[in-house]
């Protein structure tokens, strides 16, 4: 590891620490030429996960667009920041628990909109809306008579 102040290799670590979720090291180094010392964070290199688009094309998972999505579908809903970011921490680990490197974006819809079904129907159903391209009210009053009868057949 060169050092940021004088660029020498020569350096020695004088502490280490795991991060709270373990996935991290944090280092402080000194370097051995010029004693200043540095700070550097090993992490895993992980392979990203793509998403297979409708039209065929791929990009790179995104937790942002997924988050984006999720606070519009929950606006205004007693559903906090906490919750999203735990919904999408469980959603990424599914993914790459798949142990597949490409997956389509269906499937991904499909979980989330499983997962909002039994966090809130109204988010469940924006995101529906948006997911699935609802082109009129037809469409939107047809989710809503699947989700009170599936709501029936539960209770």
């Amino acid at each position: 590891m060169k050092c940021p102040f004088c660029s020498e290799v020569d350096n020695k670590v004088i502490d280490s620490r795991l991060s709270k979720d373990g996935t991290v090291i944090r280092r402080r180094r000194e370097c051995l030429i010029c004693s200043r010392r540095f700070t550097t964070y090993e992490h895993i290199e992980e392979i990203p996960i793509m998403i297979i688009k409708k039209d065929g094309r791929r990009e790179e998972f995104s937790r942002e667009k997924v988050r984006s999505g999720l606070q519009r579908a929950c606006e205004k809903r007693e559903i906090s920041m906490n919750v999203i970011e735990e919904f999408i921490d469980e959603l990424e680990r599914d993914l790459k628990e798949t142990g597949e490197k490409e997956i389509p974006s269906h499937s991904i819809g499909e979980k989330i909109m499983i997962k909002l079904h039994a966090l809130d129907d109204v988010a469940y159903v924006r995101f529906a809306s948006v997911y699935r391209e609802f082109k009129d009210v037809n469409d939107f009053v047809a989710e809503l008579k699947n989700l009170l009868s599936n709501d029936k057949e539960g209770n």
